[in-house]
């Protein structure tokens, strides 16, 4: 299938505009015919609609995307009549958290909690329907003039009770590095507690201007958050209060028992700072002592890596025989 092209008509939609362009997909602002209205159109790269498992992820998020209604969402709007593989989404006015971050380096603590209480509201809802994202951070966040955001990109997200074991699943169990909750590194499947933990990250990078684990590459960027503990928030920018330090390292605990057990319960926090016990952690004093992983530990996560590699190997081999 020949690429779209801007001012060209895709069954019912026009295609006016390209508004971002990604590895696996392009993604542009089109018209919809029939009602007029703008809607946003994902249309995957011709080299990669027969990859299964981008098939599988394109699937899930068009699929979560019909099933939740929140306006904290972007809405996957129902298309069956399709000449080709493509999704159609409502259009959102706004930026990616992500490019306001680029721009702005940190934001101001009013604004990081506003907009981090908004998020809490929008997985409060989602983890209420059995679905957890697994892959949260700025760049899958649209944030509005108002502040207002809606959660994007599915594509990787798990739905309670689901035993289904897809090469999505084995692929990207992970999410992305700098992001990803302690257990994820593990290689657990995470819960909704994972995403809480994103979020937790992100409070962080909205407060500071930079996430707290860091790293020449994303393993050791995953062995920094299991091994070491952040530099502390105030320590960056001392007008973050010790309640909001407290909030965060809250976020943040290695063990998910310890973390906020809910996004409710997270927002409650936020909303309610002058109630929030400021606690004399350990990992306030000792942040500066650094542990590097062993060469086992390293070697167990690029074994992890390979292994959606080396199953999409055999996958191959078993259609070329067949």
């Amino acid at each position: 299938m020949a690429p779209v092209q801007v001012g060209e008509q895709l069954d019912h939609y026009r295609i006016d505009a390209l508004v971002a362009r990604s590895g696996m997909a392009s993604i542009f602002r089109g018209t919809d015919l029939r009602t007029g209205q703008a809607v946003a159109i994902k249309i995957p790269h011709p080299e990669v609609e027969s990859d299964p498992v981008f098939f599988d992820r394109f699937r899930r998020e068009e699929e979560i995307g019909r099933t939740l209604d929140h306006p904290g969402v972007m809405k996957v709007l129902p298309n069956e009549d399709r000449s080709q593989f493509y999704m159609v989404m409502e259009w959102v006015e706004g930026r990616l958290l992500r490019q306001i971050l680029n721009e702005q380096g940190k934001l101001p603590p009013e604004r990081a909690v506003r907009i981090a209480l908004r998020i809490c509201e929008v997985l409060e809802y989602i983890h209420k329907q059995g679905i957890v994202h697994r892959d949260l951070k700025p760049d899958n966040i649209m944030v509005d003039d108002e502040d207002c955001v809606k959660l994007i990109d599915f594509g990787i997200a798990a739905k309670s009770g689901s035993r289904r074991l897809t090469f999505t699943k084995l692929s990207q169990v992970m999410g992305t590095a700098e992001y990803i909750s302690p257990e994820q590194v593990k290689g657990k499947r995470g819960d909704a507690r994972s995403d809480l933990y994103a979020l937790g990250i992100m409070l962080y990078e909205m407060l500071t201007g930079k996430t707290p684990f860091s790293g020449e590459n994303p393993f050791l960027i995953m062995n920094d958050r299991v091994l070491n503990n952040p530099m502390p928030p105030r320590e960056i920018d001392p007008g973050i209060s010790p309640q909001l330090q407290e909030i965060v390292y809250r976020a943040l605990e290695r063990d998910p028992k310890s973390r906020y057990a809910s996004a409710h319960e997270f927002a409650w926090d936020l909303e309610h700072q002058d109630q929030v016990g400021v606690a004399d952690r350990p990992e306030q004093r000792d942040w500066k002592q650094r542990r590097t992983p062993g060469r086992r530990r390293v070697l167990f996560y690029a074994m992890l890596a390979l292994i959606p590699v080396v199953i999409f190997g055999l996958l191959l081999l078993v259609a070329r025989r067949g």
